[in-house]
């Protein structure tokens, strides 16, 4: 399959990259179902131990298959035109998938926001449901709104930075974005630590809540780290505007964060904030 060398450029006759065997595929697998497994135990009760020992060999992955996709971005002729196109296709169904993740948590919300008889098994039942008293959604719920859609512009100056060469501007764009990240996450967190309810045994309303507001947190976490590390290349001089894309991804990510919240904002915070009766 590999053909011969060619001149100058790839030692393939074709324009596709066939990776040398890595054993990241399978050992994310195992290190992901350990992840999952330990976040079961811990909210059982059980110990953190496996949900710890799950982090460490996810972000342990993670940090090794992306380094080994630098090294292939490094050698010249592998990342052809094509080879880029194809993973900015992965890139986009990625996203695709993470979008019917947060799917079929407002599923659920909406699910028992309409029928709240589901709950209660009252006719006159309410949503949110007797009992529960949900957040102000234009004080801090509104806040983060503001800081999220802050930095979204600021990656996209970022972005338009490294296009022009503005190095500065890329690197002050992408401390701003990752700045504003960390402060959503702390606010996130002291909000969480306020809840006028409990995290666990208070009902369906703070399970879907805190199911989907927390993985909205875990991806701003995510997305945050991804622009950290775009941070450090770019301090280093190693994103150019011709061979960016670790930095697109991390961005399209970043937007894709910003809107799963407007959703969250206006439905569970918002919308959700007063007593819906069944019609």
């Amino acid at each position: 399959m590999a053909g011969t060398a060619s001149e100058g450029g790839s030692p393939y006759k074709h324009p596709y990259h066939l990776v040398d065997p890595s054993p990241w595929p399978l050992l994310s697998a195992f290190a992901a179902g350990g992840l999952v497994s330990g976040i079961v135990v811990a909210a059982h009760g059980g110990g953190k131990w496996l949900l710890a020992l799950g982090a460490v060999a996810v972000l342990a992955c993670m940090f090794a298959w992306w380094r080994d996709v630098l090294r292939e971005s490094r050698t010249p002729g592998l990342h052809s035109p094509v080879v880029r196109l194809g993973l900015r296709y992965g890139m986009i169904l990625f996203i695709a998938s993470e979008v019917m993740f947060f799917v079929a948590f407002f599923w659920a919300y909406f699910h028992f926001a309409l029928y709240p008889e589901h709950v209660s098994g009252a006719e006159t039942a309410i949503w949110p449901p007797k009992g529960i008293y949900t957040f102000d959604p234009w004080h801090l719920p509104f806040l983060n709104t503001l800081i999220l859609l802050l930095s979204g512009c600021t990656v996209t100056w970022a972005h338009h930075a490294l296009l022009e060469n503005d190095r500065k501007g890329l690197v002050t764009g992408l401390a701003l974005t990752v700045g504003l990240g960390m402060l959503f996450t702390a606010l996130q967190a002291y909000e969480y630590a306020t809840a006028p309810f409990p995290f666990h045994g208070g009902g369906v309303y703070p399970s879907v809540f805190y199911l989907a507001t927390g993985f909205h947190g875990f991806h701003v976490i995510v997305g945050t780290i991804f622009l950290a590390v775009m941070l450090v290349r770019a301090i280093r001089g190693s994103l150019t505007p011709e061979k960016h894309f670790g930095f697109e991804a991390a961005a399209w990510y970043w937007h894709f964060v910003d809107v799963v919240w407007l959703f969250l904002f206006v439905s569970i915070y918002w919308w959700g904030a007063g007593t819906i009766a069944h019609h």
